[in-house]
């Protein structure tokens, strides 16, 4: 959390800022390990010339592209299809085929998922399987931005780098440059806005994939996103994490790790 015993002007200025934009927007900047987002704060800040955060502040509350500028850089949106292959392959071969047994419809949520390149890797691994369309596939995201270009979803060519070749020529098109998305996977996810901090979780999920956002966040935040993940996922449903994201001691939120990256629920 942010240090309570601020000195100077400028970490007071930083402070005011926090609460500012907790008041205006619901987004708590507090719950982010502060140097990091500090930092990219600053930089974004003082690319425009203001000299406190209290201008930036003004500005963005008053200037669309300087907000949405603001919410993109603090929501970390890098992002790419078939990010660690190898994890998608386990959940591909091992996890799926054992949900789609259990369950007549699965229940699977890319939560953070920034420009729509995980839920449309989802997409590709359930078409595959033959069960996308017995699938409730949502995707969630603070940052309406990037939920418009998940929507568009019309991608560079390094966002495609390690897609397989196969999922590659059936789900893209070139499209002037860069390669539009396929209409099937498009109709297939549901995308909406939602503060993972602050909104209310759905529950029975058989899949939670949230990965590469949860090393942003303090301690104290993450303790509370994966009891909350923890509890919407239905018994025996899985989380799907980033490479940088063990959870240790996952007996407390309820979870075993099931494999790598890969948590279970117990109970």
């Amino acid at each position: 959390m942010i240090n309570a015993n601020l000195n100077g002007s400028e970490d007071e200025d930083f402070a005011r800022f926090i609460v500012n934009i907790k008041r205006a927007t619901s987004i708590d900047l507090s719950q982010y390990k502060e140097n990091q987002m500090r930092r990219r704060l600053t930089t974004l800040r003082s690319k425009y010339g203001y000299a406190t955060f209290a201008e930036y502040f003004n500005a963005i509350t008053s200037e669309a592209r300087l907000r949405n500028e603001f919410l993109d850089r603090m929501t970390i949106n890098v992002s790419e299809f078939w990010r660690n292959p190898n994890r998608w392959q386990v959940l591909k071969d091992k996890f799926l085929p054992q949900m789609i047994k259990e369950s007549p419809r699965l229940n699977i949520w890319s939560a953070a998922c920034s420009t729509g390149e995980e839920p449309y890797t989802l997409g590709m691994i359930l078409d595959s399987l033959d069960v996308l369309d017995r699938t409730a596939l949502i995707a969630t995201d603070i940052d309406e931005g990037v939920l418009a270009k998940a929507k568009e979803g019309v991608y560079l060519e390094r966002s495609l780098r390690d897609v397989p070749a196969e999922y590659k020529s059936k789900y893209f098109t070139s499209a002037e440059g860069a390669f539009k998305i396929s209409e099937r996977l498009k109709k297939a996810v549901k995308y909406q806005k939602q503060n993972l901090l602050l909104d209310n979780f759905g529950d029975k999920y058989d899949l939670i994939v949230c990965r590469n956002v949860m090393i942003y966040f303090t301690e104290e935040a993450k303790h509370v996103l994966y009891g909350k993940f923890a509890r919407a996922l239905k018994p025996g449903g899985l989380l799907f994490v980033g490479s940088t994201e063990q959870i240790f001691s996952p007996a407390q939120y309820g979870l075993e790790t099931a494999d790598t990256f890969f948590y279970r629920r117990t109970i």
